[in-house]
């Protein structure tokens, strides 16, 4: 992957694009992309050093690997006959939803080398996950060369095909699951009296260090959980507040929300 072109540049696309250019795997100037709002693509391609183009087919000419960043309901008006006919001997990486192998063999055949990946947002800051559909087209070599570049940006984990949606929903969905939760503990904080933007960075510094205490302990959550509540205690009672309030079941029914969405 010496030349990347980016088709969409929305969220999760600038959250990668400004990974790979920050962890320097690649240089700004070896970086495209085009989107169909040009004046917000320049402003981020300032923000963060990619080259914005204005003409998708040719970005796909430009470079050896093309990433699909659109909205999935954008993407068959994507690849055109023109397009597709530039995306032979290419290999495509998608960001899609929704789309797996398979979709994209139906309409692009043999002449492109494929894969699916889910990501998430905190990729821009090196702690995201990629996951990667085990099923592809992609050569070894090349395959092993991407895979390098994303572990910069986070986690790689291969998946097989049934199993990518379910992991995109935990991991593509889950940072504004957190995120909802961060926000309702700062606003808790804020009510009994402490300072916005010191609530923020209370909650967010909780949530880092209990995840990286999981990461590297391997204990499980629940007796992470009874370590910190003492017998008739502040912390159970509070504990005993999220169980009465629903939260456990909240959190599936966020999935099932996600997976069920037609």
């Amino acid at each position: 992957m010496e030349k990347l072109g980016f088709i969409g540049m929305g969220a999760m696309g600038s959250a990668i694009a400004s990974g790979l250019i920050t962890s320097k795997q690649m240089n700004g100037k070896d970086v495209f992309a085009y989107a169909p709002h040009v004046e917000k693509l320049i402003k981020t391609a300032e923000r963060i050093g990619f080259m914005p183009i204005g003409d998708m087919c040719k970005l796909a000419g430009d470079v050896d690997t093309v990433l699909i960043a659109c909205k999935p309901y954008q993407i068959k008006d994507v690849l055109t006959q023109e397009m597709k006919d530039a995306l032979k001997g290419k290999a495509l990486l998608s960001i899609a939803a929704g789309w797996s192998l398979d979709n994209y063999k139906e309409i692009l055949g043999d002449d492109t080398r494929i894969q699916c990946i889910m990501p998430n947002t905190p990729a821009q800051i090196g702690e995201g996950v990629f996951l990667f559909e085990k099923e592809n087209t992609l050569t070894a070599d090349e395959r092993a060369q991407i895979m390098k570049k994303f572990e910069a940006l986070g986690i790689v984990v291969e998946l097989p095909s049934d199993l990518m949606g379910i992991g995109g929903a935990i991991t593509g969905c889950g940072p504004a699951f957190v995120d909802v939760m961060m926000e309702a503990y700062a606003d808790a904080a804020v009510k009994y009296g402490i300072p916005r933007g010191l609530a923020y960075e209370l909650v967010s510094q909780t949530f880092v260090g209990s995840a990286r205490l999981q990461q590297m302990t391997g204990d499980h959550p629940g007796v992470l959980k009874d370590a910190v509540c003492s017998p008739a205690g502040t912390t159970i009672r509070g504990v005993d507040a999220l169980e009465h309030a629903g939260m456990r079941a909240a959190c599936i029914d966020s999935i099932d929300a996600v997976m069920n969405k037609k």
